[in-house]
Formats: structure tokens, C-alpha cells, sequence
């Protein structure tokens, strides 16, 4: 007879096993998922622990040459009583009127030309690691009503959607331009504005289009949210390009012709040139001779050195590698200038261009 004891404890044994594999695969699933978990909630953790911040604008005006010059200032002070980091706007009605960066103590000044009337200015803050984003109270500031024909320069992002303009190498944003006009029904004639931007980074670029914009005496001065582009101030699309790190592409193919005959002249040349040199030197006397053998030697080395010629290397090595965009946060200008044949209006206006 079998021993019925045996089997028994065989069974009670492969359950063990079984119910030991269970809590392995449950404990391990446990580990995969906290590792899983662990990482989200640490960021929410930080998210949650950037300090608060607050933001406070004060605006000084001042008449020049008939139009109000506003000088903006700004300062962002944390919950924790530390000056805060990072990039602050000033904003009128959702335009952007100029960006700057804060500087080590959390400050930052920025000069406005605002057309005549009232403006109500905010301060915008969009936070940064450590600290939230935040706004000013609205500051009212009356400017001179002039007479003189101008024009205001002012930021509406695009792409992404907000500014400071955020881009990753490689990649270009666009950020509307608005020209709005300043008592245009002075004017004798058409003024043309002409778009440009400085300041940008190292291997990029910005893009205008178009690059001039035209302001009539009917241009309207303002618009409602949802009018045509022809019941608008002119509006100019700023494309800004960066560029990633890349390798150099494919050789290009040499150029064509008749490379043997080519390749026969660089030595048939210079021999030439030796030869001649060394029976003219025969007949003159020694000095002269060693003279003229010095000449041929530095033209026979001029003719065989097309190694160095930039068109060679290109044929035979391809362009070279395409460097990136240095990454780093850029203050950007951008400035409308015309002229009436007479005198230069200039207006500029900034923002902050971050490159990761």
C-alpha cells in the first residue's frame, strides 16, 4: 500500500511553493509600481513647495519731445522674503509692451513710449523652479495726447502660447508683432515701419513677414477682439529659429570635367616652370641663380597645396558639422524704424528668449 502521509505532505509542500511564488510576484509588482509612483509624486511634492511670490510695478513718466516716456519698475520678492529669479512682462490689454530678466535682487526696469491717453499696465511674473508665477495690481498712467504722427511696437506670442518664449534647440516659435499707430490722421504721407531683432543667440535667426508694414491716416489706432485684419493696427508674424546639433552630411560628388587632364597640368606645370627656371639661372650668376630656385620652389608649392582651398575640402570632406543653439535665457530687441526723409522714428520693445 502507498503511503498516503507521503503524498500529503508533498501537496502541502507544492502549495507552500505556490502561495511563496504568489507574495514574490505580488511583492514585486508592489516594488515595480512604487518605482512607478514614486518619481510623479516627488514631482507634485516639488511643485507643491515652490514659494509663493509677489509682484508690485511702480510706473514714472516724463514729456519727451511731446510723447510720454514711461519708465516701468519692477520687483518680485518671494513668501520667503528672497528676490525671486526668472522673467517678468509688461502687459497692456494681453500685449506684451516689453520683457526683461529679473536681476539678482528681483528687480527689473523697463522704458515704455505710450501713446497719448490712458493705459493700464500690468506686471507680469512666470514664475520658475522655486517660485510661482504671480501679478501686479494695475497701474493707471496718463500719457500727453501729441500731435505728432508715431507708432507703438508690442508682443503677442503665437507659438507656444505664451512668453517668455520657451524653445528647445532645433526648434522655431512666432510671436505677432503689432505696430499700432499714433495719430496717424497727421500724417502727409504713407509710413512705411521696417522690422528687425537683436540680441538673439548664436546659430539662430528671426524672420519678419512681412518685414515692412504700412501705416495710412485711416489706419485704425485699435481693435475688438474678433475684427478683421483690416479693422486692426498692421501686424507682422516674427519667426524665431534655432538650431540643433547635427553631423555633417553625404560628400558631395566632385565636380566634372576633365579630372585626368587636370590632374596631368598640376605636374606637367610646375616641371615646366623648373626646367625653365633652371636654364635661364645657367646664365646668371650664382646668387641670382639661387634666387630664382627659391622663387620656384615657393610657386611649385603654391600649385601644390590645393588641399587648402575651401572648395577642395568641401568636395572631399563635405560641409562641416552644424552647431546648436547655445542654451541660456536671451533679452531679444525688437525695433520698428521709419523715416520721412527728414528725421527717424525708432520704437523697440523686448522679451525673453529661453533655449534648453
Amino acid at each position: 500500500m502507498r503511503d498516503s502521509s507521503g503524498d500529503l505532505e508533498q501537496v502541502h509542500v507544492r502549495g507552500m511553493n505556490r502561495r511563496s511564488l504568489r507574495l514574490k510576484l505580488v511583492a514585486g509588482l508592489g516594488m515595480a509600481l512604487a518605482m512607478l509612483v514614486l518619481p510623479v509624486a516627488a514631482s507634485a511634492q516639488g511643485l507643491l513647495q515652490r514659494v509663493s511670490t509677489q509682484t508690485s510695478l511702480t510706473v514714472t513718466t516724463s514729456d519727451q519731445g511731446g510723447h510720454t516716456q514711461a519708465t516701468a519698475e519692477v520687483s518680485v520678492i518671494g513668501a520667503d522674503g528672497l528676490p525671486a529669479a526668472g522673467a517678468i512682462a509688461i502687459t497692456e490689454d494681453g500685449r506684451q509692451l516689453a520683457g526683461m530678466v529679473l536681476d539678482a535682487t528681483g528687480q527689473a526696469t523697463a522704458a515704455l513710449v505710450l501713446p497719448g491717453g490712458m493705459h493700464n499696465l500690468q506686471a507680469v511674473y512666470s514664475g520658475d523652479v522655486l517660485h510661482q508665477n504671480s501679478v501686479s495690481l494695475h497701474t493707471a498712467v496718463h500719457a500727453l495726447v501729441s500731435s505728432t504722427p508715431s507708432f507703438q511696437v508690442s508682443l503677442t506670442a503665437v507659438s507656444p502660447s505664451a512668453l517668455p518664449l520657451v524653445l528647445n534647440a532645433g526648434n522655431a516659435g512666432t510671436v505677432n508683432v503689432t505696430v499700432t499707430p499714433v495719430n496717424p490722421s497727421a500724417l502727409p504721407s504713407p509710413m512705411f515701419v521696417t522690422l528687425s531683432c537683436s540680441g538673439l543667440p548664436d546659430q539662430s535667426s528671426c524672420i519678419f513677414s512681412p518685414e515692412s508694414v504700412e501705416i495710412l491716416p485711416t489706419t485704425p489706432v485699435s481693435c475688438a477682439t474678433g475684427s478683421p485684419a483690416s479693422a486692426c493696427p498692421p501686424v507682422s508674424s516674427m519667426v524665431v529659429q534655432t538650431q540643433a546639433a547635427g553631423t555633417a552630411q553625404a560628400k558631395p560628388p566632385a565636380p566634372r570635367g576633365n579630372r585626368s587632364g587636370a590632374i596631368a597640368w598640376a605636374f606637367l606645370l610646375p616641371g615646366a616652370l623648373g626646367l625653365s627656371g633652371l636654364a635661364w639661372g645657367a646664365r646668371r650668376r650664382a646668387w641670382l641663380s639661387r634666387l630664382a630656385l627659391m622663387a620656384l620652389v615657393g610657386l611649385v608649392t603654391t600649385l601644390g597645396t590645393t588641399a587648402c582651398n575651401p572648395q577642395y575640402y568641401f568636395y572631399h570632406h563635405g560641409p562641416p558639422d552644424t552647431l546648436p543653439t547655445p542654451a541660456g535665457t536671451y533679452t531679444v530687441t525688437v525695433t520698428g524704424q521709419s523715416s520721412n526723409g527728414i528725421t527717424a522714428i525708432t520704437q523697440n520693445t523686448t522679451f525673453v528668449l529661453t533655449v534648453q
